[in-house]
C-alpha cells in the first residue's frame, strides 16, 4: 500500500515505488543526474575567476589579462547554459516518459474495476488522479528529487569554494542561516498542508463541473441556474481559498529569505573591508569580497529554491499517494485469463441467485432461472423489479452475492472475462456514443471487422440508407454522445454493432422504448434476424414487442412473479394482463 507523506522531508517509500518506474529509461535517468552533478560543481567557479581577476590584474594594473580571463568566464558560462539546457530538456523528458506508462497503468487497472466502484466514485475525482495528478507526478523529475540533489550538491560546492578561499567570511555569511533553516521548515509544513486542500478543491471542482456540464438539459429544464450557480460559486470560493493560503506563505517567505540574504552581504563587506583595513597583506583582499558576495547569492539562491523544489516535490508525492492508492484498490472481477472454455450454444442459468447494490437492501432475491440455447425470453416488469440488474449479472458488470450463474453448465466465473463479454451482445436503452465516427463506433477499433462487414450488418438492420444519408457515411462523425443522431438512429448504430460482433448470447434492454413507430419497425425487423439461433434476452417496456417470444418473465420486487408465453399471461388475468391492460388503455 502506498504510504502516507510524513511530517519528514521525504517520504522513501513512495519515491523508491514511483522510480521504478523509471527502469525503462535507465541510460537517461543517469544521464540526467550526471548533468546535475556536473552542472552543481561548474557554477561556482565564475566567483573565484572574478576574484583572481581583480587580485591578480585589476589591482595590479595589469590589464592585458583581464580579457583573457573574461573570455574564460563567457565560456564557462556557455557550458553552464549548455549543462542547463540538457538537464532541463531530459528532466522534463523523463517526467513525461513515466507519467505516460503510470497514466496508461492505471487506465488499464481502473478498466478492470467492478462497475459497483464507478457507481460510488466520482466521475470528475478519477479525471483528477488521471490527469492532473499525473502532470503534477512529472514535476518530481522535472522540477523535484533530480533539482533538490542539484541544489545540495551546489551548496556543498559553493560552501567548499567559500572556506577555502576565507573560513572567517564564510561563518561570517552563514550567522543569518539557522533563522533561514527554521524559516524553510515552517514554509515547508504550511505549504505541503494547503497542496493537500489545493488537491482536494480541484478534485471538488473537477467533478462538479463534470457532473453539471454533463446534466445541463436537466439544470435549465427544472430552472435550476441559480441555484447550481450559487453551489458552483461555493465551491470555486473553496478553491480559491485553498490558492491563496499557498500564496499567502510565499508571499511571507521570500521576503524573509531575501532579507537574511542582504544581512549575509553586509556581514560579508562587513568583515572583508576590516581584514583588509586591518591585515592589508592578509588573506582577505579586495577580490574575495566581490566573490563572496557572488557566493552568497549562489548559496541563497539554491536555498529559497530548495523550499520550492521540495514544494514540487511534496505536491508529487501527495498526487503519488492518491495515484498507488487507486492502483492499490482491489476492486477487479477474478478473471480466469489463462482458461481455454468457449461458450459452445448459449444455454443459460440462473441458481439461486442474490445480489444487492447496497447491503442489506437486495435488489434480486434467490433467483432460479433457465433460458435454454437459441430461446429468446422476454423480461417485463415496472422500473426496480430487477430486469436490467440480471442481465448486467450475466455480462459480469456487477458479482452476485450468493449463488451461481451458468452458461453451457458451466460457472461464469469460470470463463476468461474478455471472452465471456466478447461472447454477449448488449444493446442499451441509453445508447452511449463515442466523439468519433460511425466506423469507430461500430467495430470499437476491431481490425478483424471491416467496412464491408459493417455495410453488410447495416443493410441486414435496416441502417444502409441512414448511413448513406449521412456525409462521410462511415467515417461521420457522430460528436459526443452522439448529439448529432437522434434517439432512433443511435439506437440503429448499437444494433449493427451487436450484429457485427456476432454474439451467441444477445440482450437487447427496452431497446425500442424511446423510438419513433418508423424505426421501431426496422428495429423489429433487424431483431428477429438479431435473435435468430441465439440466446436472446429481450428487457421490454412495449409489450407489443414481445408477443412472439418463446417465454415472458413478470419480475416484481427481484422476484419472478410470472412466467409463461404472451396468450398465457393474459389468460391468467395477473400483473402480466394488469400490465397490458394498463398500457393499451393509454
Amino acid at each position: 500500500m502506498a504510504g502516507k507523506t510524513k511530517s519528514g522531508f521525504l517520504d522513501t517509500r513512495i519515491l523508491i515505488r514511483l522510480f521504478a518506474y523509471a527502469q525503462p529509461y535507465t541510460r537517461i535517468f543517469w544521464g540526467t543526474v550526471a548533468l546535475t552533478v556536473f552542472a552543481a560543481f561548474l557554477s561556482p567557479i565564475r566567483p573565484w575567476l572574478v576574484q583572481y581577476t581583480i587580485d591578480t590584474y585589476v589591482m595590479q594594473g595589469a590589464f592585458s589579462g583581464v580579457l583573457a580571463l573574461s573570455l574564460w568566464m563567457i565560456l564557462f558560462l556557455l557550458a553552464e547554459a549548455a549543462v542547463q539546457y540538457y538537464q532541463t530538456y531530459y528532466g522534463g523528458w523523463l517526467g513525461q516518459a513515466i507519467v505516460q506508462d503510470l497514466r496508461q497503468a492505471l487506465f488499464k487497472h481502473l478498466m478492470r474495476f467492478r462497475m459497483s466502484y464507478f457507481d460510488r466514485s466520482p466521475v470528475g475525482t478519477l479525471v483528477t488522479r488521471l490527469v492532473n495528478d499525473m502532470e503534477t507526478i512529472s514535476q518530481i523529475f522535472s522540477e523535484g528529487f533530480l533539482n533538490i540533489a542539484g541544489d545540495i550538491l551546489k551548496l556543498v560546492a559553493i560552501l567548499a569554494w567559500m572556506f577555502w578561499v576565507s573560513p572567517g567570511m564564510t561563518w561570517m555569511s552563514l550567522i543569518p542561516i539557522p533563522f533561514l533553516i527554521l524559516a524553510t521548515w515552517l514554509f515547508k509544513n504550511g505549504i505541503r498542508k494547503s497542496f493537500h486542500e489545493v488537491r482536494n478543491e480541484v478534485a471538488n471542482l473537477n467533478t462538479f463541473a463534470q457532473e453539471h456540464i454533463g446534466g445541463m438539459m436537466v439544470v435549465q429544464a427544472f430552472n435550476r441556474e441559480e441555484v447550481e450557480l450559487k453551489r458552483f460559486k461555493e465551491i470555486n470560493a473553496r478553491h480559491r481559498t485553498a490558492h491563496i493560503k499557498s500564496v499567502w506563505y510565499y508571499s511571507v517567505f521570500f521576503p524573509v529569505v531575501e532579507v537574511l540574504q542582504a544581512i549575509s552581504i553586509a556581514l560579508v563587506v562587513w568583515y572583508g573591508s576590516r581584514e583588509i583595513l586591518l591585515h592589508p597583506e592578509g588573506e582577505v583582499q579586495p577580490g574575495a569580497i566581490f566573490a563572496f558576495i557572488l557566493w552568497v547569492y549562489m548559496l541563497y539562491r539554491p536555498m529559497r529554491q530548495l523550499a520550492d523544489r521540495f514544494n514540487s516535490l511534496q505536491m508529487g508525492i501527495v498526487s503519488c499517494e492518491r495515484i498507488f492508492a487507486l492502483l492499490d484498490k482491489e476492486e477487479q472481477m477474478l478473471d480466469k485469463e489463462q482458461a481455454d472454455l468457449r461458450i459452445q450454444k448459449g444455454d443459460v442459468s440462473f441458481e439461486q441467485v442474490r445480489f444487492s447494490y447496497v447491503p442489506s437492501e437486495p435488489v434480486i432475491h434467490n433467483l432460479n432461472l433457465n433460458l435454454p440455447a437459441g430461446s429468446t425470453t422476454a423480461i417485463v416488469g415496472s422500473t426496480g423489479s430487477g430486469k436490467t440488474t440480471l442481465i448486467s449479472l450475466l455480462s459480469r458488470m456487477y458479482e452476485p452475492d450468493a449463488g451461481n450463474i451458468r452458461i453451457d453448465g458451466i460457472d461464469i466465473r469460470e470463463y476468461p472475462l474478455k471472452r465471456l463479454q466478447s461472447s454477449i451482445g448488449i444493446v442499451l436503452q441509453d445508447v452511449f456514443l463515442f466523439s468519433d465516427s460511425i466506423a469507430n463506433n461500430i467495430a470499437l477499433y476491431n481490425p478483424d471487422i471491416s467496412r464491408e462487414d459493417m455495410m453488410r450488418a447495416a443493410k441486414a438492420v435496416g441502417a444502409d440508407a441512414l448511413i448513406n444519408a449521412l456525409p462521410g457515411g462511415l467515417d461521420f462523425n457522430v460528436r459526443e454522445r452522439g448529439v448529432n443522431l437522434s434517439v432512433g438512429q443511435r439506437q440503429l448504430i448499437s444494433f449493427i454493432r451487436a450484429y457485427v460482433y456476432n454474439p451467441q448470447i444477445l440482450i437487447l434492454d427496452e431497446a425500442t422504448s424511446s423510438i419513433d413507430s418508423e424505426t421501431e419497425t426496422l428495429i423489429q425487423e433487424a431483431t428477429q434476424k438479431l435473435t435468430q439461433g441465439r440466446t436472446s434476452i429481450v428487457i421490454a417496456h412495449r409489450l407489443s414487442t414481445i408477443e412472439h417470444a418463446d417465454r415472458i418473465l413478470v419480475m416484481h420486487q427481484g422476484e419472478i412473479a410470472e412466467q409463461g408465453r404472451h396468450e398465457e399471461l393474459l389468460q391468467a388475468k395477473g400483473r402480466y394482463y394488469n400490465l397490458f391492460q394498463n398500457q393499451f388503455a393509454n
